[in-house]
């Protein structure tokens, strides 16, 4: 059980190398937190609740943002007996959602907060055995949801993903960083660190976005006890395709981040400059609610400020070849860098100080690597042929050696209709109005929105030149 077939130097190798996506099997097989079902969660938390975000099992043509949910709080065990249909919770926090029209998604939630009181649980999850040691549990994220239960497709800013599937399946439709301009990305709603796309994957109105058509789809059914490797910019949908799933990830940080550091610091600016400027009853839903507020001008002025000096001395250090120096500045980056991270209260700066020491890891060039080796324990995950439906899957075999086969061409999943937030409103229609309107123009629209100026200012490739300018200005 203890044996696995890859040694934790090879992992490393293959994590911090490999440009594609990949399933890692019989590599966990004797970490605890396999163990980690909803029940055993539930008995841990003894009550504790957790945030859930609830939506809409509807099909419809605009993406559902987390702006647009509805929020509830409650435990795990009112959350597994909704999910099952238990007539207790009638009356509980999920008694005015219907299961069979509803999924809800306790998404991103840090290991390190919800179980604080509990430290020893940590070190349930072993990233060790993927080449880096001494992490845990505790920098790690949590993710629970029920059938249906969804994020809108996005790429994340900063460093490679590990995800590890506990209970239940999910579906992970995943796309090239080639293909950004495919998915029309849009930072409204704004967040750091991720760029959503306006398309909804699960399905795509073509006549608004055609350009949909010329992207490549890798499609994958993630299994309890496989890790899937999210190498860094590739686009991600993921829907939960069992009544109950759980899944733990930690991304790993990478020399890229620092540029790309500079860029999200100059999307803040601009996207809180602008936005801060308008009334503020106009009710735009432009802030995610991972975010919390909108910092000021000064605040972000100083973030970009550092995000410039770590970048600077991080080009510094790589010339003298003293990449792997703990500087003062690095620490000041790495306590700002945690995926979605610098606001939120269980991201504590020692919990991020592994970071450091992994973001100067040099990435090994592809002539230095041995070919990588696919196989049985390692999956390649594939682009879909173009015969095939942008909907369809491959097929992943588990650890137990069951081949997992998807229907090519099926439609996987149903995405709720645009809601706006439960303390908001509850109007459907005029949510899916708004977010219309917010996110890109319609035919009929003969005025230009703030959100039309900042979907060409923050456009991930106008922030590029931005930065790369900004950046030859410091060094002048």
């Amino acid at each position: 059980e203890d044996v696995k077939p890859f040694t934790p130097e090879k992992t490393k190798e293959i994590v911090m190398s490999l440009q594609q996506p990949a399933v890692f099997c019989n590599m966990v097989g004797n970490w605890p937190a396999l163990h980690w079902n909803v029940k055993y969660l539930s008995a841990v938390l003894e009550g504790k609740t957790i945030q859930f975000r609830l939506g809409l099992k509807t099909v419809d043509l605009v993406p559902q943002f987390e702006t647009s949910c509805s929020y509830v709080e409650a435990t795990l065990e009112e959350f597994l007996a909704w999910s099952c249909g238990q007539p207790s919770c009638l009356s509980g926090p999920f008694s005015c959602y219907d299961y069979s029209k509803y999924w809800a998604y306790a998404d991103y939630k840090y290991i390190a907060r919800i179980f604080e009181d509990k430290p020893e649980i940590f070190q349930d999850v072993r990233w060790s055995d993927f080449g880096f040691p001494g992490r845990s549990g505790k920098e790690s994220t949590l993710w629970i949801g029920s059938e249906g239960a969804n994020t809108p497709c996005h790429l994340d800013s900063y460093g490679c993903n590990l995800v590890l599937q506990v209970q239940g399946r999910k579906r992970w439709h995943l796309f090239p960083p080639g293909d950004t301009s495919f998915l029309y990305p849009t930072r409204i709603p704004y967040e750091e660190s991720s760029i959503f796309s306006k398309v909804n994957i699960a399905n795509p109105d073509l006549k608004r976005f055609p350009e949909f058509r010329n992207s490549t789809a890798h499609v994958v059914t993630l299994s309890p006890g496989q890790v899937l490797l999210v190498p860094r910019h590739w686009w991600h949908y993921v829907e939960s395709i069992d009544p109950v799933t759980v899944s733990i990830n930690s991304w790993i940080e990478l020399d890229a981040d620092h540029e790309a550091r500079v860029e999200e610091a100059i999307t803040r600016m601009l996207v809180c400059a602008i936005k801060s400027a308008e009334n503020p009853s106009d009710g735009d839903l432009w802030l995610n609610p991972t975010e919390v507020e909108a910092t000021s001008h000064e605040i972000n002025l100083q973030y970009l400020n550092k995000a410039v000096s770590a970048y600077l001395q991080c080009q510094e250090t790589s010339v003298s070849g003293q990449a792997r120096s703990l500087s003062t500045g690095a620490e000041q980056r790495t306590n700002t860098s945690c995926k979605r991270r610098r606001r939120e209260v269980g991201c504590e700066p020692e919990s991020c100080t592994l970071l450091t020491q992994e973001c100067n890891f040099p990435t090994p060039k592809a002539g230095d690597l041995q070919k990588i080796p696919f196989g049985p324990h390692l999956i390649q995950v594939l682009p879909q042929s173009h015969k095939t439906s942008v909907m369809g899957a491959v097929a992943v075999e588990s650890d137990s050696g069951d081949l997992l086969h998807e229907n090519e061409g099926e439609h996987f999943g149903k995405l709720p209709c645009k809601r706006k937030r439960l303390l908001m409103s509850n109007d459907c229609e005029t949510a899916a109005h708004q977010m219309d309107s917010d996110c890109s123009p319609c035919t009929s629209q003969t005025a230009l929105s703030t959100n039309d100026l900042l979907d060409c200012l923050v456009n991930p490739c106008v922030i590029s030149l931005v930065a790369q300018l900004l950046l030859e200005r410091m060094r002048v």
